[in-house]
């Protein structure tokens, strides 16, 4: 059997590495969560959100068209404080827009690159970026239904899997921890 290099497997079965032990044995290890590539293995935890901050802003946009619409033909007829109250309305909601947009793009992304498990948390556009050696990290599910999984090494500690459904957290961690022994 002719053995195929790790970029050959990996974009043929995304997901999925193979690991050659020192007999030459190729062994299948299934990711279920991560991308794997040549040089690293990558976990892409994004918010699950409906809509994203693009269509949000035209769907926005064709709000205001028609309230301002409305509005302005009331104006026109003699009822004037039909307008304030579309301008306040448009106000309300394109603050409750904007949180949620702010939001919607929150991922968080795990990587182990060489000798480092190195852990980006972007959360409202504020970017938290910690680094753990790689045969040091210790990575745990915390107990209770909803808890999170937490990534510790010396005195660092960070907290991931806010995006995944919990009943999936614990095979997460797993994943994980099998990639680091890998």
């Amino acid at each position: 059997m002719q053995k195929q290099s790790l970029t050959e497997l990996s974009s043929e079965n995304r997901g999925v590495i193979y690991h050659s032990y020192c007999h030459g044995a190729m062994t299948r290890l299934p990711y279920r969560f991560a991308s794997v590539t040549d040089t690293s293995i990558h976990w892409r935890l994004p918010r699950n959100c409906s809509i994203t901050p693009k269509q949000l802003c035209l769907l926005y946009a064709s709000l205001c068209c028609v309230s301002l619409g409305i509005g302005f033909a009331f104006y026109v007829q003699g009822v004037a404080l039909i307008l304030p109250f579309a301008l306040a309305e448009l106000a309300a909601v394109g603050i409750a827009f904007f949180v949620y947009a702010r939001h919607a793009t929150d991922t968080e992304h795990i990587q182990i690159l060489g000798q480092h498990l190195v852990v980006e948390i972007e959360e409202g556009g504020v970017l938290q970026r910690v680094q753990f050696p790689r045969y040091r990290v210790r990575v745990e599910p915390r107990a209770g239904r909803k808890a999170l999984i937490e990534v510790s090494a010396h005195r660092q500690s960070v907290d991931i899997g806010r995006h995944v459904r919990p009943e999936l957290r614990a095979e997460l961690a797993q994943e994980i921890r099998r990639a680091l022994r890998a």
